[in-house]
């Protein structure tokens, strides 16, 4: 009778141990295919030794990542239907179904998709702020609205980009000025990433630790900053505006700042604080080349 029993118990965890099987081996498979991409993007920046905090920031379902062969710009995310449409290059195999592994992108296309990915890292910010409009702000998102009252609201542009001595002031909307600190934040991202992968993907070595990485990184984030190139671009909503110029790019007089610069360093990307000490030394040094239109008290 215990023999009996014994062979009944054995056979029943036997099969229940086959059934459980297949499920925890097919957990991951059976995850939406967003959640993957987003896990997988995660594991291979990190990998690769590029910034995640901001990306770890973001739920794994908040992004719905779509591809198609795109003209006007390699990439686009829609604001509120946290959607991004990257090139069907970007694809695996080019067959627009999910992301090519990081380390098969060209750095100019990494550079593209974290431009992107800090876009849907403001998106969710700015939904969490919605959904719960009495709890505490998000500190990047509360100095982001303050700068785009004290900054954003009242720009100069170069009418035509190749003349940066030529400017015109402009007056921005509300929509405008939001997309001008979006995307000035969102090239200054894209620049850390794409520098960071020219100097340190052949020899290995982080820009977070000193040595001659860093070193040129940070002589490249000076030059840059002497340059004013690290300015942002908006959309005209004046419909005839809009007909001369599909996009207004800020002059350098309305680059980023120093401040907002330390902020995106720290509290977005994760900066060691030896790093961001020598990193925002470069925006208060002498010979900028470019009096700054527009301060914040």
């Amino acid at each position: 009778m215990v023999r009996a029993l014994s062979r009944v118990v054995a056979m029943g965890l036997l099969i229940g141990g086959l059934l459980l099987a297949p499920n925890a081996g097919m957990s991951e498979e059976r995850l939406p295919l967003t959640d993957r991409m987003w896990r997988q993007l995660l594991s291979e920046a990190h990998a690769l030794g590029l910034p995640t905090k901001f990306l770890k920031a973001v739920p794994p379902s908040f992004v719905r990542f779509e591809f198609d062969d795109l003209h006007s710009y390699a990439a686009e995310y829609h604001l509120g239907e946290h959607r991004m449409v990257l090139n069907r290059v970007l694809s695996f195999n080019g067959a627009g179904a999910t992301l090519r592994p990081l380390g098969r992108l060209t750095h100019a296309e990494i550079e593209t998709l974290y431009h992107e990915l800090f876009h849907a890292y403001i998106d969710h910010l700015v939904t969490v702020a919605e959904a719960s409009p009495e709890g505490v702000p998000d500190p990047v998102l509360a100095f982001a609205r303050a700068q785009q009252a004290c900054r954003y609201g009242a720009v100069l542009i170069t009418p035509v980009v190749q003349r940066k001595g030529e400017t015109e002031e402009r007056f921005l909307t509300e929509r405008e000025s939001w997309e001008a600190l979006n995307e000035t934040w969102a090239v200054f991202i894209g620049w850390i990433v794409w520098n960071q992968l020219e100097l340190t993907s052949s020899t290995g070595r982080s820009i977070q630790k000193s040595g001659k990485s860093q070193d040129e990184w940070v002589r490249r984030l000076r030059i840059a900053g002497r340059e004013g190139t690290l300015r942002g671009y908006y959309e005209p909503e004046d419909p005839a505006e809009r007909a001369i110029a599909r996009k207004r790019y800020l002059a350098p007089a309305s680059r980023l700042s120093e401040q907002e610069a330390a902020v995106l360093m720290k509290d977005v990307m994760g900066f060691s604080s030896s790093l961001l000490v020598r990193a925002t030394g470069t925006f208060s040094g002498s010979g900028q080349g470019f009096e700054r239109y527009g301060q914040c008290g």
